[in-house]
């Protein structure tokens, strides 16, 4: 039911979003995909189709429509990518920081969903002060599972 998500466009190992991306569109739903700066921050872009996204760095597909800075605060879900999480909601991403940033923008009360591969979802894992915790954790067998929050 949520009118606007945010989402993230799988490249390599990631588990797979393009098509859950284009599905969504495809239902009305505005997208939000992001769009990598130079300083490691993200911006938000709409995703107006598969034609619509472009190479940028680091191997990325971002759209080409033009992004707005904190636009992921008017999402109604964000999911996002993590190498793995733990029932604290502690996410492990690829260390530059980007999502935690990104996710110091949502509202308490949003749903923060972190796509994982079965076995990706641990007992504990190191968090710091910057990390932003997810509310939710996605794995193909064991489904949504709703993660505890301090």
């Amino acid at each position: 039911m949520a009118g606007t998500v945010a989402a993230y466009y799988s490249i390599g190992t990631e588990p797979a979003t393009r098509s859950l991306v284009y599905a969504l569109w495809k239902r009305g739903t505005y997208v939000l995909l992001p769009v990598l700066r130079s300083e490691d921050d993200l911006d938000w872009a709409s995703f107006e189709g598969p034609e619509s996204m472009a190479p940028a760095s680091h191997g990325l597909l971002e759209p080409a429509a033009q992004p707005t800075r904190h636009s992921i605060t008017s999402a109604d879900l964000v999911i996002v990518p993590a190498l793995a999480a733990d029932r604290r909601g502690n996410r492990l991403g690829r260390g530059r920081g980007c999502y935690d940033r990104a996710l110091a923008h949502v509202g308490s009360l949003i749903p923060t969903v972190a796509l994982l591969y079965d076995g990706e979802l641990l007992d504990e894992l190191p968090s710091g002060p910057l990390d932003h915790r997810v509310r939710v954790a996605a794995q193909p067998s064991a489904g949504i599972t709703r993660l505890a929050q301090p």
